[in-house]
């Protein structure tokens, strides 16, 4: 698989606001996929599942079994990688502008 596709893959994890909700409660810590379930009380566990392969093939998340259990990490380094290729560059050439208008304006 290509970076472009890897990059396509984590926006799409991305796009989603339950995916998100999902990451940002890995953000603190591990949980088990039942603690997921818990925090989504709308959706059924198959949805939340669901939720949580699109993460796994985006490689956001990392999911370890332990007996019974299936414990999800958060793996924060694609979206380093996103904010390296895209965020980063783009926000320091709004901010030069930014700067250039207020030298303008002074």
């Amino acid at each position: 698989m290509s970076i472009a596709d890897d990059n396509d893959n984590i926006f799409k994890a991305l796009s989603s606001r339950t995916r998100r909700q999902l990451l940002d409660l890995l953000k603190d810590r591990p949980q088990t996929t039942g603690m997921l379930c818990l925090a989504f009380p709308d959706l059924d566990r198959c949805t939340v599942m669901q939720h949580l392969k699109v993460l796994e093939e985006a490689d956001l998340i990392i999911a370890k079994r332990e007996g019974r259990e299936r414990w999800n990490h958060l793996n924060a380094l694609p979206i380093k990688h996103i904010h390296d290729r895209w965020i980063g560059p783009y926000a320091a050439h709004a901010v030069g502008i930014l700067d250039r208008l207020q030298a303008d304006l002074g």
